[in-house]
């Protein structure tokens, strides 16, 4: 369920970033709605994903996820060009979060563990 909710958050901050660039600053009124009730929903999610997620995944993956969520709405609705690069670019970033979804992690050792294994 958290990979999930990490995912819905992903969506959420790409909704939240095409809304902000939509706002002209916060001086337009509904994309400003749509960026602060989205900004603290994407932060919600996000917050409850790195309960059973490391951190440092769970913001990689968000990070990733939403980026390449962005462009690719900005490229289907036609706000940015659509180049081979820019769509290798962004599976690129999709490899790389399943990659990182696929990992095992393993605690990293600290120096008390250092000290108790003698």
């Amino acid at each position: 369920m958290p990979w999930i909710v990490l995912l819905v958050s992903a969506v959420l901050e790409a909704v939240w970033a095409t809304a902000l660039g939509q706002s002209e600053g916060l001086t337009v009124l509904m994309p400003s709605i749509v960026f602060l009730v989205t900004l603290a929903a994407s932060m919600a999610t996000l917050g409850y994903a790195t309960r059973h997620i490391p951190i440092s995944t769970a913001y990689a993956i968000w990070a990733g996820l939403g980026a390449a969520f962005t462009v690719t709405y900005s490229m289907l609705t036609g706000g940015e060009p659509v180049t081979v690069l820019r769509v290798l670019f962004l599976a690129g970033i999709v490899g790389s979060v399943i990659a990182l979804k696929l990992l095992k992690s393993t605690p990293v050792p600290t120096a008390d563990d250092e000290l108790t294994a003698h």
